[in-house]
């Protein structure tokens, strides 16, 4: 199985300015690439593609004002234009928006190929560096294996990553296990569990807000562009930094726990992007990361061979009794508790969500369909009915 490990690294003065240099031909050769390929279009209804911009960064390279492009390895160039051509592909089969133009502030990568770089005892030495990368070793790739990709990155605070691609040859799947689990995510509770546990929502941009409110007052105050500014910019993308990597952290350790304990786990397909569309909840609902949490509940469950089913966002958990089905017509988010009309039993709103998301994942799991909810309605009414589920 392909994966990656990232690691953060602490280069020296001499490669900090090499990768810095790296980073900028990069971005200037994607930016030129992606000007020639729409210029192209727009005057000459002309569709360039990987091989024509690879013979337009020959031509740069020749000129009296790019010449510090051959200051740095090659390779990193021609995979951005690979990059390039990726992102065209995906906007033309309609699964990504048009390439947009790399900027200096939010950093930059740079991909090196087998040819790029020297893998020697456990060091990365990179094109162009005698000395190896000082990485900390949070973990170790497996033994005999070399990676087959090294990715620089550079994020907005100023820290260094690299992230290691190489095929993991080790059976990591875990011994089966019995329960299984409904999950119902929600922000006053990050998750909701069948067995009518509740994790709380560790809610970490409220808990740096008064420093990050703070460093953006202070830096809306500078000129932009001066260095005060720039010393400032630096500030409010640490705490940024800061806060993603509280909430990575929160949810790594969240997921392996609910990994190693069930066979199998059912949650509903959200459409995240949207949800933030709602401004009043949008914040909230980011600074969940629901997103995330379902990214890492799907690759740990194909790493360590559990089962992640996901049933249909439109299904009406909240609104249905889990004793006798019964589903309410109108169930607004402040109300928190209920009692069934029909059988008058007392639920959580959240454990009796997560309740039906299990039974219903059961089902999904031995008929292998989706569960949608009743159509036999007008336009309205389901329109009507959607605005009130969760």
């Amino acid at each position: 199985m392909e994966k990656a490990f990232s690691y953060r690294f602490y280069p020296t003065t001499e490669q900090e300015s090499l990768l810095r240099k790296t980073l900028g031909c990069v971005r200037l050769v994607y930016n030129r690439a992606l000007a020639a390929r729409t210029e192209a279009w727009y005057e000459r209804k002309e569709r360039l593609d990987y091989v024509q911009t690879s013979a337009l960064l020959t031509q740069w390279k020749k000129q009296d004002d790019l010449q510090f492009l051959n200051e740095v390895s090659c390779v990193p160039l021609q995979q951005a234009l690979r990059h390039l051509q990726s992102a065209f592909t995906n906007f033309f089969a309609g699964r990504a928006k048009y390439p947009n133009f790399k900027k200096k502030r939010n950093g930059g990568s740079a991909e090196f190929t087998k040819s790029a770089f020297r893998w020697k005892d456990g060091k990365v030495f990179l094109a162009k560096c005698n000395e190896p990368l000082n990485i900390p070793w949070s973990r170790r790739l497996p033994d005999g294996v070399e990676p087959s990709t090294v990715t620089i990155r550079l994020n907005p605070a100023g820290q260094w990553y690299i992230s290691l691609r190489f095929d993991d040859p080790r059976e990591l799947t875990l011994q089966p296990v019995d329960p299984s689990v409904g999950l119902d995510v929600g922000m006053s509770s990050l998750i909701t569990l069948s067995t009518g546990e509740k994790i709380a929502n560790p809610k970490h941009f409220n808990r740096y807000y008064k420093r990050l409110r703070k460093a953006q007052r202070s830096l809306s105050r500078k000129q932009k562009g001066s260095r005060n500014w720039d010393k400032a910019r630096l500030k409010v993308a640490k705490i940024h930094q800061k806060i993603s990597d509280s909430r990575k952290d929160h949810l790594h350790q969240l997921t392996t726990r609910l990994i190693r304990e069930n066979q199998t786990i059912i949650i509903e397909s959200l459409a995240v992007k949207n949800m933030v569309k709602n401004r009043q909840l949008a914040r909230s609902i980011s600074d969940a990361g629901w997103g995330e949490l379902v990214r890492q509940l799907e690759y740990k469950a194909q790493w360590y061979g559990r089962t992640l089913v996901k049933i249909d966002r439109w299904f009406p958990s909240s609104k249905r009794c889990g004793q006798c089905g019964h589903i309410v017509e109108w169930l607004p988010l402040s109300v928190r508790e209920w009692d069934c009309p029909k059988c008058g039993a007392h639920h959580d709103r959240d454990i009796n969500a997560a309740g039906n998301i299990l039974a219903v994942g059961h089902t999904v799991t031995v008929c292998g369909a989706g569960v949608r909810p009743d159509r036999h309605t007008s336009g309205g009414q389901l329109r009507r009915n959607r605005k009130s589920q969760k």
